[in-house]
């Protein structure tokens, strides 16, 4: 089974628009809500994959329930870890010139009982993969507290990906702006091997329409995708993360898990709202991506 972790979930918002003008007053031409979070997101692509996947996740409030009914409706199996405060709304404005905004709340604070609970639903769970993704709301422990033996992934940015990297997780996908973040270097394979130092084992690298960079004990691959396409791009980052956990979950090679981390972008690029894939794209796209191998290998 694969678990995907988010501390963080969110009710994803998702207005239409033909412009985005600031200042201005904008009539709204479609209005789609349903359950995110990062990991949630992840969850809901495995989901349709077919793959054998639980999301644990917080929730609070009417919100929260909002998005507990919102999984169960689309049978994603859950496990709920009820909070206090009032789960967050993020909100996405699409707009006809193909531009993409984001507004993301702060999530509410957690208590040192109900992260230990978060942790004790991961561990109830004896993943196989287990996915950690998204950003930590006040109060909660480190991703690394949640790692164990298993094959893991872990999906963040700034403090909480370095601190998570104590915890050793198998892969850590970061995109080019987060990987520069935390390491101050411009060249991502350098930038992917002073995070291989600090401990993960892997680094995926979200390189946007240029496809991936995988730097690993075994090689550094560039898998880049066979047109690049217009669309939302808000989930592309959780559907590679989900490419990895299925990767991952079937011990492929480097080079087939990359193939279908590229497609799957794509094909969650085409979908109308995070989470959602063009299935018919990826299964297309899966034999029209490049995948060439490095010479600057990091193997240490």
């Amino acid at each position: 089974m694969i678990v995907t972790v988010t501390p963080n979930t969110a009710l994803d918002v998702t207005y239409t628009v033909d412009g985005l003008r600031p200042g201005d007053v904008h009539r709204v031409r479609d209005v789609r809500q349903r359950a995110g979070g990062k990991g949630v997101n992840v969850a809901r692509v495995l989901h349709a994959l077919g793959a054998d996947v639980r999301a644990v996740f917080t929730a609070g409030g009417s919100t929260g329930a909002a998005v507990v009914g919102d999984l169960a409706a689309a049978g994603i199996p859950a496990g709920v870890v009820p909070i206090g405060g009032e789960t967050r709304r993020t909100t996405t404005v699409l707009a006809g010139d193909g531009s993409v905004t984001l507004l993301n709340e702060p999530g509410p604070r957690l208590t040192g009982d109900e992260w230990q609970a978060l942790a004790a639903a991961v561990r109830a769970r004896k993943p196989d993969v287990l996915v950690c993704s998204g950003s930590l709301p006040p109060g909660a422990g480190g991703y690394a507290g949640l790692f164990g033996d298993a094959p893991s992934i872990l999906d963040t940015s700034g403090e909480a990906l370095l601190a998570g990297l104590a915890g050793k997780p198998s892969v850590v996908k970061p995109n080019a702006d987060e990987l520069r973040e935390v390491t101050g270097l411009r060249d991502p394979v350098a930038a992917a091997a002073e995070l291989r130092k600090a401990g993960a084992g892997a680094v995926v690298v979200s390189l946007g329409p240029e496809g991936l960079l995988a730097v690993t004990g075994s090689g550094t691959w560039h898998a880049a995708p066979s047109t690049v396409l217009r669309g939302n791009t808000t989930g592309a980052g959780d559907a590679v993360v989900a490419a990895l956990a299925l990767g991952l979950s079937r011990v492929e090679a480097w080079p087939d898990i990359l193939r279908r981390a590229v497609a799957l972008s794509g094909a969650a690029v085409l979908g109308p709202l995070a989470g959602d894939v063009d299935l018919a794209h990826y299964q297309a796209e899966q034999g029209l991506v490049a995948v060439r191998a490095r010479p600057d290998q990091d193997t240490t």
